[in-house]
Order: C-alpha cells, then structure tokens, then sequence
C-alpha cells in the first residue's frame, strides 16, 4: 500500500490509523503530545466532565457499535447503553484502541512526536509528498491524512492586544492549567455553549461561586433526554426523578423515529430552510418528542445540508445556527443537573449580550456589552474573563493548513469553516481539482459537510478513506455501511 503519515493523534487521528492499518498501509502518526489517542477533548477533561453522546454510540469499530461499551463495563459492569461516563475514560479507550492496531499491525505503525511545518509536492511525477516536522525530520509519504480535530479558538474582535499579556483573560482553557490562580473576584466566561459548560463546572469546584457565561443569545445546550426511572410516579417525584418518569418509553421514541424517517423525503425535496423548519417543528409537535426527531435524522443530517441552495445555507449559518447547535449538541442529564443547580444558587449567570469590548480595568477587565433585549450598552469590571467560544477558524489558526492553502494544495471549504474536499475526503486543490494523496477527516471537512464532528461520523469517514484505492479520488465509491445509534 505505501506509507500514510497521519497528522494528529486525537479521535480524528487514531481512527484514521486504526482503518489505514486494517487495509496494509505503514502508518506514521505524527503528533506534539506524549499520550496519542486523547487529543483536545480528552488530553485535558476533569473527571467531572462527561461525553456528551451515550457510551453506546462511541465505538471505534464501524463493525462492533458496541465495543466502547463493552469496554465501559470492565470498567464498571453497571454501565448503561445510555449512560454518559467520564471523557477521560474514552481517551484511555482510544489509547487502547490504537495499542491494539499497533499489536495487530505487526510493525508498521511508527509514532513520531513533534508537529508537521509543511508538505511538499513531490519533484517528479508518482513520487512520494515529503513531510517535513518542526524539527527537521524528513518523512516520505504516499498519502497525507490530515487529523487535526477541532481548531483552536479565535480570539475576541474586541479584544484589546494589552490584555493578552496579563494574568485576567484565559485565551484557550484547554491549555494545562489554565485555570489554576485566575484573581479572585468575579470571572466572566465568553461563551455559553459546552465549552462554557465544562469550563463552570471546574471553577465550581475551584471554589469560584461569582460566574458569568454571555453570547449573543444567551442559549445553554440543551439536555439529553434522563434515563427513565422504572416504577416512578411523576405526580410526586422532583427534580430529575420527576424528569426521568416522564420520559418517553422506547415504543414511543422508535415511533417518533418512525414518523421522522418517513418524512425524509419530505425534508429533502424542501429546498428552502423555512419549508424544512416547518417540517421539522410540525414533526416535533406531532411525535411529542424533539430529541427522537433529531436523533432520527442524525444519519441524514449532510444529504439535508447538501440539498439546501447556498443561500438557504448562509441563511442557516446566519439564523439559526445557534438554535440547531443547542439541541443536537446536548448536555449529559447530570451536568445539566449541575448546571440547573449552580444557576438556582445564583453562582452562574446567563447572559444574552453582544462583546462590544475587552480592556484592561482597575479591577481586571473592564468588558462592555450590549444587551440582546433593549440594546443598553454596560460596563463592568470582572477579576478575569476566559474564552469559551468553542473551535475557531481552522484556516486562520493552523500554521500547516495556511502553508497548504498558500501554496494551492489545498482550499478553504464552504463559508470559511473548514477545508474543501472531493465527497470521499481528498483535499481540493486550489484549481479545484482533488489531490490524490492529501486526504483529511472530521471537523476539517465542516463546511462541505454539516455532521462531521462526533465519534459515528469520523469512524466512517475513516473507513471510507482508507479503503479508497489509489485513483480514486473524483470517482463514485460504494457509501461505507455504518450503524449509527442515537
């Protein structure tokens, strides 16, 4: 098959590995990191930070749905098909993931540290790319995937340049530590949605009881919908009990599915985003269960995207975005709980504001906002602020994919989001045409692709490039069979 260097050893990184190994490549994965297979979203997560998908839904194996599963529960024997175990646990599930592709792969799996500076057209025809690392090592590569997650966020508009050199704003809370010794007082976090969220809950239990979460619409994730509780009687049960008992069984979530798929030709000959919302809202009201309706389409989310005209998509970009984030992009039941809790003590805050700016103060940060509801523009002081927007621009933040598109092996996909790619993952070069040997998967396809950042869609993905033959790329590929689980 030939060398496949993977840039990157997240979830994007060991999966592509894992698949590229199965079908006889010699894989080199390239990352800065010591412990591959945890990557942002799980290199750096509390205990107290839970997936944000059932453990049901995070296999590595297209063909085992359930292998994460079974190994949550030599871990704890209890472990639900719906429960929502500890992020950490899944880093240490891809670390044994990639393990066992290294056993089974019998050498030809190379782990090199360090980070990929650049990739190198090759000087004749046929040859092999070069990459090169930040520290002078050379590797010649038939094929480049590039895995590289989410990237890193961006910067605030308003931010004043002065501010970034003191101790009161938190650019990226990922970064180790990060947290650790922010002045005391209260701390304003830039963002509300799960970045937010798992940032809240660390400072909770720092002690921090002065948290104030702001965006433009002031819209927390929505919760997963709670285990239901045998037996309970909703009439006098409180809290998530009374939740849990109303819930609806499996009969009436697999009707609402039902329902939901036989409306699919529906939602794809919509062509315009309201007669598709309409659709989605009546179905919602319809089934009693907006969850099933979503979770239903989770498979079908691209094809719909892709039916959209451009400016039915920029509309979406630009309206409801935000909306549909919310609710696909869900709160586990017990840190919704703790969210809900943390708010009734009045130690968090939600606020429906725009950043208008961020200046160095007598008390840290002086931050103005403008209210979404009124337009009344304030001023207040805050001991720190920290940046919870979430994954920024990768063709602004990533030093390898601006050389890429610089040099025209590469292009910025659709609306900015991502890179532009051929429908099986081949980088689109800047005339258009797709490189046969620079692929990528994952939050890198965003953009061209709209469901393209969780466990069931990369793993697919993943299959998908490593059984793509060399010349494959332009032609139609047989889809990869995939069993995706709500």
């Amino acid at each position: 098959m030939g060398i496949a260097v993977v840039v990157g050893g997240g979830c994007s990184g060991v999966l592509a590995t894992r698949e590229l190994l199965r079908t006889g490549w010699q894989v080199v994965m390239v990352d800065p990191g010591a412990r591959p297979g945890r990557g942002l979203a799980y290199g750096t997560a509390a205990p107290w930070h839970l997936l944000n998908s059932p453990a049901a839904a995070m296999s590595a194996d297209p063909d085992q749905p359930e292998d994460f599963l079974r190994w949550c529960r030599v871990r704890d024997p209890r472990t639900a098909p719906g429960a929502f175990v500890p992020r950490t646990w899944y880093g240490d599930y891809l670390t044994e993931v990639l393990r066992e592709a290294d056993r089974t792969a019998q050498g030809r799996l190379t782990m090199q540290r360090g980070r990929v500076a650049r990739v190198f057209e090759p000087s004749a025809a046929g040859g092999p790319l070069t990459v090169l690392l930040g520290d002078d090592v050379v590797i010649p590569a038939d094929r480049v995937v590039l895995a590289l997650g989410h990237p890193a966020p961006s910067a605030p508009a308003r931010l004043d340049p002065a501010l970034t050199r003191s101790g009161g704003y938190v650019a990226d809370p990922w970064r180790p530590g990060a947290l650790e010794n922010l002045p005391d007082g209260p701390i304003l976090l830039i963002g509300t949605g799960l970045t937010a969220v798992d940032v809240a809950l660390s400072l909770s239990r720092a002690g921090r009881r002065e948290l104030t979460a702001v965006s433009r619409h002031g819209l927390l994730p929505q919760p997963h919908r709670p285990a239901p509780v045998p037996g309970a009687d909703a009439s006098s049960a409180s809290g998530t009990q009374a939740a849990a008992s109303a819930v609806p069984g499996p009969g009436a979530v697999a009707a609402a599915q039902a329902a939901t798929l036989a409306a699919l030709g529906e939602l794809t000959a919509a062509g315009s985003l309201a007669t598709m919302v309409r659709t989605l809202r009546a179905l919602a009201e319809r089934t009693g269960d907006w969850r099933a309706v979503l979770d239903a389409l989770r498979p079908h989310w691209d094809a719909l995207w892709r039916s959209l005209p451009e400016p039915e998509q920029r509309r979406f970009l630009r309206h409801l975005a935000r909306y549909w984030e919310v609710h696909r992009h869900r709160m586990a039941p017990a840190v919704a709980d703790e969210i809900d809790g943390l708010r009734e003590r009045g130690e968090l805050r939600i606020q429906a504001a725009e950043l208008c700016g961020l200046l160095p103060g007598a008390e840290g940060v002086r931050v103005v906002l403008r209210e979404r509801h009124g337009g009344a523009i304030t001023t207040t002081g805050y001991a720190a602020v920290v940046n919870c927007t979430g994954p920024g621009r990768l063709v602004e933040s990533d030093p390898l994919v601006r050389a890429l598109v610089a040099e025209g092996m590469a292009r910025p996909g659709p609306y900015g989001l991502g890179l532009d790619t051929d429908p099986h993952g081949a980088l689109l070069r800047r005339d258009g045409s797709a490189h046969p040997a620079l692929w990528t998967l994952g939050p890198t396809r965003r953009g061209v692709l709209w469901e393209t950042t969780a466990a069931p869609e990369i793993r697919a993905q993943a299959r998908a490039l490593a059984q793509a033959p060399a010349g494959a790329v332009g032609r139609d590929l047989a889809p990869v069979a995939e069993c995706v689980e709500s």
